[in-house]
């Protein structure tokens, strides 16, 4: 949770739950990392705050986080679409950083940072009702059943979304295993405070490497989308 904010579930483990592993690295690609990182990465407390995102960005924006990034096209098409906002990208692959870095430092554009870290311990030290959006796209379904307890998305996760989100806030997830479609949405209906909108359909973006993955095996893609309804309490219920 974030500093202040007791909670009475057990401290969850990092370096598990988080996006995807860090993969092998190549001398190139631990050189990109060095040259790179330098003008795109960041630590995990200089995002925490407005005022450290500022000293971040060189500006103040709207909140975007990205958990995972894939190969990075989908990152920066948000970045694109979105050039008033301050997107913070979250990844342990440190092949999939290389690519973003690398992509980033070609093309742009300047409204990314990169953090290399485990993205809940990233997420419990933001400060509350200070980001306009998380996007989740295709985190590994952990599909069989003594693993489902390793899945990202979880009753405290849905919880803690909701305090860092701000009132309107947009929560999206994106799958392409339809047991983990289900799972996802049981879990959000654990929180009053989100609203589904189920005419959201699929966000825009550039299909992922995983995605093509997902549609190459004839798997059904399935975008959930939800918006913070801050006039709502918090607390169980039975929906879903």
């Amino acid at each position: 949770m974030t500093e202040g904010h007791a909670s009475t579930s057990p401290p969850r483990p990092t370096g598990v739950r988080t996006t995807k592993r860090r993969g092998r690295t190549s001398t190139a690609q631990i050189q990109a990392l060095a040259a790179l990182g330098e003008v795109w990465q960041v630590g995990a407390d200089d995002v925490t705050t407005a005022r450290r995102r500022a000293a971040a960005f060189g500006r103040t924006g709207p909140l975007l986080v990205d958990l995972g990034v894939g190969d990075g096209r989908a990152t920066i098409d948000w970045a694109v679409r979105r050039p008033d906002a301050d997107v913070v990208a979250i990844e342990l692959h440190r092949p999939g950083i290389v690519k973003l870095l690398r992509a980033l430092d070609a093309t742009g554009p300047a409204n990314v940072r990169v953090i290399e870290d485990d993205a809940l311990a990233v997420l419990d030290a933001v400060e509350p009702g200070s980001v306009r959006a998380v996007r989740v796209l295709f985190p590994d379904p952990w599909p069989k059943r003594r693993h489902v307890a390793r899945r990202l998305v979880d009753r405290r996760f849905v919880t803690h979304m909701a305090e860092i989100l701000e009132p309107g806030g947009v929560l999206h997830l994106a799958t392409d295993w339809a047991d983990y479609a289900q799972h996802m949405a049981s879990m959000v209906a654990t929180e009053p405070r989100f609203v589904r909108d189920e005419a959201a359909g699929r966000p825009a973006r550039p299909i992922t490497a995983y995605e093509q993955r997902g549609l190459d095996a004839r798997r059904t893609i399935v975008d959930l989308v939800f918006h913070l309804d801050g006039s709502r309490p918090s607390g169980p219920t039975d929906r879903g």
